[in-house]
């Protein structure tokens, strides 16, 4: 079999820039090969070094001229046709032999690069790869600190070796370019920038990320001593156009009351990540706040359960300071949770903007881990009587058993509430047969997820904490002996 061959471009010039696949590409390969001018010393060569290893083929591709004169009888270019085809040779020597072979490109392998001409002659012989590099034009805009182009900017990338006067046509007609290969070129790329009217606006850059790097406005530059490894650039025009930052008066802050779901981060909305990532400060009940990733910008504000008025002022008067605040709850804010608290405080605060960003509300949860129980008519309840009276929980239980609603029943107990659970299963018995299915779903998408289906003849209230809520069937509603709860969405 045939080695396989690899062009891998490097960078700019440091060697930290190199991507990790290039790097490995380099460690692995039997053969390392790169060109170099008459002095036989190889830039690609030097920035490669630190990924090579002892006992590697190298092949040097000595360039036979530069820009000398030649009696070549194919004249310069004849010269450089021959040249490659040797090359080409000798790698395929390699190849032929079963070896991988890594052709070392400074920046990109495929733009301005010598790999192209080995490539042009070997990659329809032999299996062939590609590795793209950072490259000069995208380095000398890092080391400015000036975008290149912005929106609808066209960048241009040109050749100094260009006549002077297609130089300065296509200097004219662009927003942003990039004048490559300069060197002996310097001084008719000056003169084009300064026949386009874009002297001024010019910048050098030479051996950018390398340790000789060199910045400076062209216009300033002495010709004399410009390498090849250097260009001129003209960034952005609208990076003279810095945004001021907002004056303190105009900072608008707004409270987001985020669903967070039942549990983790697979549950969240896009919605919801958007406005906690937007968010300089959280408010919500400690363990809900605690579910958010940490992020040192914002700040934190966890309280207790039991103090939902207070918690939703905080998160108001923090916004009318400015801040940006995700008021977080589980599940989704509007079902038994903080966006009725904030939505109700708000009315003191006509000034702060107040948005409710759903969530995935726990009754759905626990309704597809069962199946689809909630396939028809339901009731939404709480069993909570800190903040309605029992009587009239109670009288709401009785009027959906009555109506054979579906019931999704949130908040079924808790350490100080032990007694409703019986409760509630003894008033639905009075309407509902003891066979209807009861869905018992305890910390749906968390670490000890459970969910038991039962009957509610047989509902043991014993099994029902804080961490659960319940779905007690209607009369159509249907247990499979696989678990399976459903409720037809056709009502006899």
């Amino acid at each position: 079999m045939s080695g396989r061959l690899y062009g891998v471009g490097l960078g700019p010039g440091d060697p930290e820039l190199v991507t990790v696949r290039t790097a490995r590409l380099i460690g692995e390969a039997d053969v390392i090969a790169y060109h170099a001018a008459r002095h036989g010393r190889s830039i690609a060569r030097s920035i490669a070094l630190p990924y090579m290893r002892e006992g590697q083929i190298e092949e040097l591709l000595l360039y036979p001229l530069t820009t000398e004169t030649t009696d070549h009888p194919g004249g310069y270019q004849g010269a450089l046709d021959d040249f490659y085809a040797d090359c080409a040779e000798r790698l395929a020597a390699h190849l032929d032999a079963g070896r991988t072979v890594v052709v070392l490109a400074e920046g990109d392998p495929l733009f301005y690069g010598s790999y192209m001409h080995m490539h042009k002659r070997l990659a329809h012989r032999y299996p062939t790869e590609v590795v793209p590099g950072v490259t000069s034009v995208s380095a000398a805009a890092a080391v400015l600190g000036r975008p290149l182009v912005e929106r609808d900017e066209v960048l241009t990338v040109l050749p100094g070796t260009l006549p002077a006067h297609v130089l300065a046509e296509r200097l004219r007609d662009t927003d942003s370019a990039a004048v490559l290969k300069l060197g002996r070129t310097f001084g008719k790329v000056r003169d084009a920038l300064a026949e386009a009217g874009r002297l001024d606006d010019a910048w050098y850059v030479e051996r950018a990320t390398m340790g000789a790097e060199r910045v400076a406005p062209l216009k300033d530059v002495d010709p004399d001593g410009v390498p090849y490894f250097s260009l001129a650039l003209l960034a952005s025009p609208a990076e003279r156009t810095f945004v001021p930052e907002r004056p303190a008066d105009e900072v608008r802050g707004e409270v987001a009351v985020v669903g967070l779901g039942p549990a983790g981060r697979p549950w969240l909305t896009p919605e919801a990540q958007e406005a906690l990532a937007a968010a300089t400060d959280l408010v919500g009940y400690g363990p809900y706040v605690d579910r958010v990733a940490p992020n040192p910008r914002q700040r934190r504000h966890r309280t207790d359960n039991r103090v939902e008025a207070e918690r939703a002022r905080h998160a108001l008067e923090l916004a009318r300071d400015g801040a940006r605040v995700a008021v977080v709850s589980s599940g989704d804010p509007g079902v038994f949770a903080m966006a009725s608290a904030v939505l109700e405080a708000a009315a003191d605060f006509p000034d702060v903007p107040v948005r409710v960003v759903p969530g995935l509300t726990a009754a759905q949860a626990v309704a597809a881990r069962a199946g689809a129980p909630l396939g028809h008519d339901y009731c939404v309840l709480s069993l909570s009587d800190l903040l309605k009276p029992w009587e009239v929980v109670a009288d709401r239980l009785s009027a959906a058993a009555r109506a054979d609603l579906v019931l999704a029943i949130y908040n079924p107990a808790s350490r100080s509430r032990t007694w409703q659970v019986a409760a509630a299963r003894d008033l639905l018995l009075e309407h509902r047969a003891p066979d209807t299915p009861v869905v018992i779903g305890r910390d749906v998408g968390g670490p000890r997820e459970s969910v038991t289906v039962t009957t509610l003849g047989e509902l043991d209230p014993g099994q029902v904490d804080m961490r659960c809520l319940l779905i007690i069937g209607s009369s159509t509603t249907r247990a499979t002996e696989g678990g399976v709860v459903y409720t037809p969405r056709r009502y006899p």
